[in-house]
């Protein structure tokens, strides 16, 4: 995210804490926008410079927003892969 750089391990771990504490009910479901994953006690250490930032939700959305589509992370993590986005 921008000069931040996570390893993919972590933004898996950060995506599950993420869907874990969303509400079953669609009505009453907190959106990953408005929440911030600094207080799990499961949060990956490398996690811990986001989260004295002030756009520490903004970083933490995008970064749940890019591992939507795992599959896709696993090809571009493959240094070999060229042309990823």
């Amino acid at each position: 995210d921008g000069d931040l750089k996570f390893s993919l391990e972590s933004v898996k771990k950060l995506k599950k804490l993420m869907d874990e504490n969303r509400h079953i009910n669609p009505h009453m479901a907190v959106s990953t926008a408005n929440y911030s994953p600094c207080d799990e006690k499961d949060l990956p250490g490398e996690f811990q410079s986001v989260c004295k930032r002030e756009d520490a939700t903004m970083v933490f959305e995008r970064l749940y927003l890019a591992v939507q589509e795992v599959d896709l992370c696993e090809i571009c993590a493959n240094a070999a892969c060229s042309g990823c986005f």
